[in-house]
C-alpha cells in the first residue's frame, strides 16, 4: 500500500496522522520464511521538519510463527516495532543524501510494506529462543532435551589430553 507524502513535503510545519492496514502475511529473507500470525494496523504521524524533509513516526505490532534455534520447538516471536525516520522529496539531493535513498519511497509515496519489511529486518532477534535455560536438542541421537534426557554419552575428552590417551592406547595389550 502506498501512502502519499506530497502535502507533508511541500507545507511548512504540517502534521498528518493516519492508521494503514498491512497487507503482509509473511516475512522472507536469508534466515527463512516467517509467517505472520497477528498484526496491528500501522500508526503513522508524518511532520513536516523544513523544505521538503518529512518525519516519519509511528508504530505496529507483529507476531510471527518461529523455532527456537536450540530446540526448533515452535515459538510465538513478538515483535512491538517504533519506528522513527527522515524521508525527502525524491527532487531534493543533497551531499549527505547521496550515499541514502531509500527504497521504500516511490516518488512522493511512502510504500507501507517495504518500509514495514526494512524495520522488521533492523529488528529481527539475534536468537529465538523457547525459554531461557532451553537444553537444545542431544547432538547423538536428536532427542529434545527439554522434554527427557536420553541417555546418550555426551563425555567430550579434552583434545590437550590427546597425547596421554595415545600412549596408553600403544601399551595395551590385545
Amino acid at each position: 500500500m502506498l501512502v502519499n507524502l506530497s502535502d507533508v513535503l511541500t507545507s511548512a510545519g504540517k502534521v498528518e496522522n493516519t492508521t494503514v492496514p498491512l497487507e503482509m502475511t509473511e516475512f522472507t529473507s536469508r534466515l527463512g520464511s516467517f509467517s505472520i500470525r497477528e498484526k496491528s494496523p500501522v500508526k503513522f504521524t508524518f511532520t513536516n521538519i523544513g523544505v521538503n524533509k518529512a518525519k516519519v513516526e509511528g508504530s505496529v505490532k507483529l507476531t510471527f510463527q518461529t523455532a527456537c534455534d536450540r530446540c526448533l520447538a515452535e515459538v510465538p516471536t513478538i515483535l512491538d516495532l517504533q519506528f522513527d525516520r527522515v524521508v525527502t522529496s525524491p527532487f531534493v539531493t543533497t551531499d549527505e543524501d547521496a550515499d541514502e535513498h531509500p527504497d521504500y519511497m516511490e516518488g512522493y509515496q511512502l510504500n507501507v510494506e517495504t518500509f514495514v519489511y526494512n524495520e522488521i529486518l533492523i529488528n529481527w532477534p539475534v536468537k529465538i529462543l523457547c525459554k531461557e535455560d532451553c537444553k537444545g536438542v542431544c547432538p547423538k541421537c536428536g532427542q529434545n532435551l527439554n522434554m527427557r534426557e536420553c541417555g546418550c554419552d555426551t563425555f567430550v575428552p579434552d583434545p590437550r589430553m590427546a597425547v596421554l590417551k595415545d600412549i596408553f592406547n600403544a601399551n595395551k595389550e590385545v
